[in-house]
């Protein structure tokens, strides 16, 4: 059983077959992939947990006569009406009930995981590159800022001062923006969060800063459970994400706030029972082409004048919470996505990076 007990944390479909090609076991991956839950699948023929696939099913006959498995990079089969690439694997087994074990993943979902873990490591190195950038900038800031002070007392000429003026605000700006790529370092305070309170702190921020002419509709799922994490953290992570989708506006258009429950939720190989995810959509041009992969990369920005950290900042608040930001755009219509798994307190805890 406690190998049955691993088989429900998979993102992987597996189906445990008897020696009659009859479903003793299938884990929740499977039942996605279905369409069906565990009740339908239970004792039911492959043939018909499969119908119209005689060529896979044929396979399955062969591989449990001859005791031997085989692999299958690019299987397609039926499922409910619809054809599915899947990369397969089915191996004899002893597991529970089953004598055949089968396990599929999309090829989707297989490059899914792959652009996962380019993430994670994008994110690590981002969090060094950010650390390592914010104490070399940091340093020279005092001094250039000391040096502007004196030199203003020494100026009499007021549109001379004015310069200096303008240095110190520059380097108070700068020093701000310092500040702000080291917090990942503070102490997060862990504690239930309601994503609400977050996605309207984030609405009041935008209207205030936006004052005209643009729309923010919010499509809330009022019924999810609270989270358990860092609330500044994800205030700020929202926040970026919100008022990049503003600026590709210019401020006048509409973006939308939604939030959902996801269930059964597969991030970073790790699957999650439930997650909830907020979608934050806009009507601006899009990601450029050119950008796509790069669009989480520090330093990389498609509107002039930007830093390009609010994007790179904001997936590594969420990956902390072992979340993840996925996006689609075409012009007219940019979805981001910040799916944030729900967690027990201890584990949140323990977790948290």
């Amino acid at each position: 059983m406690s190998v049955l007990s691993g088989l429900e944390l998979l993102s992987a479909a597996v189906l445990l077959l008897d020696d009659e090609l009859h479903v003793t076991y299938a884990n929740p991956a499977a039942e996605t992939l279905l369409a069906h839950g565990r009740k339908h699948l239970l004792g039911a023929g492959i043939d018909k947990v499969l119908p119209g696939n005689d060529a896979f099913v044929g396979r399955l006959q062969q591989s449990l006569e001859s005791e031997a498995g085989f692999n299958d990079n690019d299987l397609v089969l039926d499922v409910a009406g619809e054809a599915v690439h899947l990369h397969c694997v089915i191996s004899p087994t002893e597991a529970g009930d089953g004598v055949l074990l089968l396990e599929f993943r999309e090829l989707e979902q297989q490059l899914k995981i792959a652009r996962e873990a380019r993430i994670l490591e994008q994110q690590q190195a981002n969090r060094e590159l950010l650390r390592n950038l914010a104490h070399e900038i940091k340093n020279p800031l005092g001094g250039i800022r000391g040096a502007a002070q004196l030199l203003e007392r020494e100026l009499s000429d007021p549109e001379l001062r004015e310069f200096t003026q303008v240095i110190v605000k520059e380097a108070d700006r700068l020093q701000s923006l310092m500040n702000r790529l080291l917090t990942p370092n503070r102490l997060p305070r862990i504690e239930p969060v309601n994503i609400h309170e977050v996605t309207e702190r984030v609405r009041a921020v935008l209207l205030a800063e936006f004052p005209e002419g643009l729309s923010i509709r919010r499509d809330y799922d009022t019924s999810l459970p609270d989270l358990v994490g860092d609330k500044e953290s994800l205030i700020q992570a929202v926040l970026n994400v919100a008022r990049n989708a503003a600026q590709a506006t210019s401020g006048k258009g509409e973006i939308a706030i939604i939030t959902r429950i996801e269930r059964q939720v597969t991030v970073a190989r790790r699957r999650h029972r439930l997650a909830i995810a907020v979608t934050i959509e806009d009507d601006g041009p899009g990601v450029p082409p050119e950008l796509a992969e790069l669009i989480f990369y520090p330093m990389v920005s498609g509107r002039e004048g930007g830093t390009g950290l609010g994007l790179s900042l904001a997936q590594s608040f969420v990956g902390r919470h072992q979340g993840m930001i996925e996006y689609e755009s075409v012009p007219g219509r940019t979805r981001f996505t910040l799916l944030l798994p729900v967690r027990a307190r201890e584990a949140a805890i323990a977790e948290f990076r």
